[in-house]
């Protein structure tokens, strides 16, 4: 199922097109992309949320890597992408009434993830294999931060998502995202 979404995914740009084919190639060389259990590389889902108008993401604060960031997380054995970026989406932010705008995939990425420690246990760095969901949320429904992994969730102007990450590589990221999301006004 996973396979077919990535193989049946549109690139926007060439990041996407290079990020794609490593994906694929990357699935049919390992057995275990769906779990943290590959220290190299495993599959990750993301959410771009936006307000119904389309001019605000919602962001929060990640604890990890000190920075305003989208929500998302780990597949964990789950092929259903979507399904855990919903999850991730309601657990990071408390959101309960989301509405799918993207008809699959929104965007690809291959992220590189710096060595941190996570609940007191060292992880080496690795490749996030992203696959990103263009979500809708209400801007006036309550929000709540999940302690254990962020200590802010904010609505802000899409362009104003760019310059609020401390991570270079998630700035051109989330330039294509509001690009992509500019495009289908």
């Amino acid at each position: 199922m996973l396979k077919e979404e990535i193989e049946k995914f549109v690139p926007y740009n060439e990041q996407e097109k290079s990020d794609k084919a490593i994906m694929l190639k990357y699935i049919d060389a390992s057995k275990d992309v769906l779990t943290r259990e590959n220290k190299i590389a495993h599959f990750t889902a993301s959410n771009w949320i936006v307000n119904k108008e389309k001019s605000k993401v919602l962001m929060i604060y990640h604890n990890i890597y000190k920075s305003w960031a989208w929500t998302g997380g780990h597949a964990d054995g789950e092929e259903d992408l979507l399904k855990v970026a919903l999850r991730e989406a309601n657990e990071e932010t408390g959101l309960t009434n989301l509405k799918v705008l993207s008809d699959g995939i929104f965007g690809l990425q291959v992220l590189p993830v710096d060595a941190h420690i996570k609940r007191g246990e060292y992880v080496s760095s690795h490749l996030h294999l992203d696959c990103c969901f263009l979500l809708q949320a209400d801007e006036n429904e309550e929000t709540k931060i999940k302690q254990d992994e962020n200590s802010g969730v904010k609505w802000v102007d899409i362009d104003e998502a760019v310059k609020l990450t401390r991570e270079p590589r998630m700035v051109p990221i989330y330039i294509k995202l509001n690009e992509k999301l500019k495009s289908m006004k």
